[in-house]
């Protein structure tokens, strides 16, 4: 058992000589970010000093900015403030000691701290300040209070020894000049502090300007005021399109956009965009931007948006999340898990609502959506069900139609059957036979359209997803007789090269089609798939399962029937040709096959 008696209790302490050496290497992953930090700080220095006003603490009618000042020549970069300031009593208790906040104390005195998120105070963990010595030797403060206290002066080396004097100041505010050392002179360049502050602080709620010692006139640098931050109602899409091409310097129109505005108890807003893709080739790769009350925080987490949504771009504005965030903390976090929850609920939304409110751009667009919906679908059971009732079907004539309207219709034509094709051109044979029945044709022409199809079969009872050139469906079949013929047979399997080619005979209501190639569907499905993934011996150059129905009621089988026993050699051209286009329909030619194709046709053609 443990003794008891005589603990000792005490504080860890911290060598400054050790310490500061770590935080100027180590604080963050990125340097660029100590702008961002130094700014935070400046505009919460703004912020605690409106909400003193608002609570009727302090009167002031005054204008609020922040002033980022570059002088390249004295290699200084200021970052000045008009906010609540400091005290010398406040400074040696806030700056002069590591990781304690001003913030946190702010909040507990004159927030509610259940409700902390709402308040933009941006910094809560008293390090942001120190992240000035990753790129300095040397740190000034120059602060005065909003209140009578004299204004004071502070400097600090890398080395973390300071000096603390009096000021002068007329103004309260604090001015924090960082002294860029010799190896992070690129700090001193405009275009890298402009590049940082447009990455960080675009959307930062207070104005921030910035000048150089090149340029005296000051530049504002930042949106105060951002879409997601405005009512849905009262945004347009020029507004919704000028905002995409603004934060992703992109220019093409955005298929649709998301306006978020989640309150309790997930508190967060954003606007998410479906980008327009120029073609196949093209990145679909989204990129979500992550903020914290307007501080940008990270680009593209996507441990927020689920992957299968991973081509949607836009913002989102958390501020329940702390601001230097981890990916391990968010894949753990519980608040994460739920906004990402509500965002796949409103992509389902605004897909249903597109549907239902706007069915002509719906259509128009859908071409360019259905794959990503599709494998959303797939991925995410809930998904489906949100949307199911807003999938479409692309049909063979150029139509369109939802899969609802297609289960309907084929309820009492064909028992719930969903004829489809995946090649208009090479299938135009099978299309147009079950056309001329007065079946629609889906077709189904994605890689990943026959996968899905597999999902619907496993939750729409009675469904079947058939390509019209796996099976003779009894729509195409006629009345008339079967007779098989031994001698057709034969030679069928002879010019095909395969003698265990599967020869059928049926009688079909065109007499116009000699032969056709069918292919078990579920073979089918399966080889393509297993040729997808690039296991084992599917890659190989055709399927494995195939029949040749010859069709009895075609003139041309019967001409050959009689050509036959008259001419047997010519019989065999003849066979081979109808062979090959049926191959035609079914998969490219080899280059043998092709050449014989084509040698054929010419024969034909000079005997015609």
């Amino acid at each position: 058992m443990q003794k008891t008696d005589n603990v000792k209790k005490g504080g860890i302490s911290v060598d400054t000589e050790h310490i500061f050496p770590i935080i100027k290497k180590w604080l963050y992953s990125e340097k660029d970010i100590f702008l961002r930090e130094i700014v935070s700080n400046a505009a919460d220095a703004i912020t605690k000093l409106k909400r003193l006003s608002s609570l009727g603490i302090r009167t002031s009618d005054e204008s609020y900015s922040i002033k980022v000042i570059l002088d390249s020549e004295n290699q200084t970069l200021t970052v000045e403030d008009n906010g609540i300031g400091m005290s010398e009593e406040e400074l040696l208790k806030y700056i002069c000691n590591i990781a304690l906040s001003g913030a946190v104390e702010f909040i507990q005195k004159y927030e509610n701290e259940n409700d902390a998120s709402k308040n933009g105070i941006i910094g809560h963990f008293g390090l942001g300040f120190y992240s000035s010595l990753m790129v300095s030797d040397k740190v000034e403060i120059i602060t005065k209070s909003y209140t009578d206290a004299a204004a004071v002066h502070w400097s600090c080396t890398d080395e973390g020894q300071y000096e603390l004097n009096s000021a002068e100041k007329e103004e309260h505010g604090t001015s924090v000049i960082m002294h860029i050392s010799e190896d992070e002179k690129e700090y001193l360049s405009t275009s890298k502090i402009r590049a940082i502050l447009e990455k960080y602080c675009s959307f930062i709620p207070v104005p921030i300007y910035y000048t150089d010692d090149t340029e005296k006139k000051a530049e504002l640098i930042n949106d105060t005021n951002p879409l997601w931050l405005k009512p849905a109602s009262e945004c347009t899409k020029d507004d919704y399109k000028a905002f995409y091409s603004k934060v992703f310097t992109d220019f093409k129109e955005p298929l649709f956009e998301i306006h978020i505005n989640a309150d309790y108890p997930l508190n967060f807003k954003g606007i998410l965009y479906f980008p327009k893709f120029s073609n196949d080739y093209e990145s679909m790769e989204g990129q979500v931007k992550l903020y914290y009350n307007q501080v940008f925080v990270a680009d593209n987490v996507k441990e927020v948006i689920p992957e299968y949504l991973f081509m949607l771009k836009g913002v989102l504005d958390c501020p329940e999340l702390p601001l230097n965030v981890s990916r391990s903390y968010l894949q753990k976090n519980n608040y994460v898990s739920k906004v990402s929850a509500h965002i796949v609920k409103k992509v389902a939304d605004k897909i249903n609502f597109l549907k239902n409110n706007e069915t002509e751009k719906y259509f128009e667009i859908w071409d360019e959506i259905s794959s990503f919906v599709e494998y959303a679908c797939m991925r995410d059971k809930k998904f489906y069900d949100r949307v199911k009732d807003s999938l479409l079907l692309n049909l063979a004539d150029s139509t369109k139609i939802t899969l609802n309207e297609y289960i309907e219709y084929s309820k009492d034509k064909h028992d719930k059957t969903i004829f489809y094709a995946t090649d208009k051109a090479m299938q135009a044979q099978y299309i147009s036979m079950f056309e001329a029945q007065g079946v629609k044709v889906a077709l189904l022409d994605k890689t990943i359209d026959t996968q899905f199809a597999t999902f619907v079969e496993q939750y729409i009872d009675g469904i079947k997803f058939v390509r019209v050139d796996s099976e003779i469906s009894d729509i195409l079949k006629s009345d008339g007789n079967i007779e098989e013929n031994d001698d057709i047979k034969t030679l069928f399997i002879k010019v095909s090269n395969n003698d265990k080619l599967d020869v059928k005979f049926d009688c079909l209501k065109s007499k116009d089609i000699p032969a056709i190639l069918n292919i078990n569907e579920h073979t089918r499905r399966m080889e393509e798939m297993m040729r997808l993934y690039n296991m084992g011996e599917a890659n190989q150059a055709f399927h494995s399962d195939y029949t040749l129905v010859i069709n009895t009621n075609s003139l041309l089988i019967q001409k050959l029937i009689a050509t036959i026993k008259e001419d047997n050699q010519k019989a065999e051209k003849i066979a081979s040709y109808i062979y090959k286009v049926t191959l035609l329909s079914q998969k490219k030619l080899s280059a043998d096959e092709m050449n014989d194709f084509i040698n054929d046709s010419f024969n034909i053609l000079l005997n015609f």
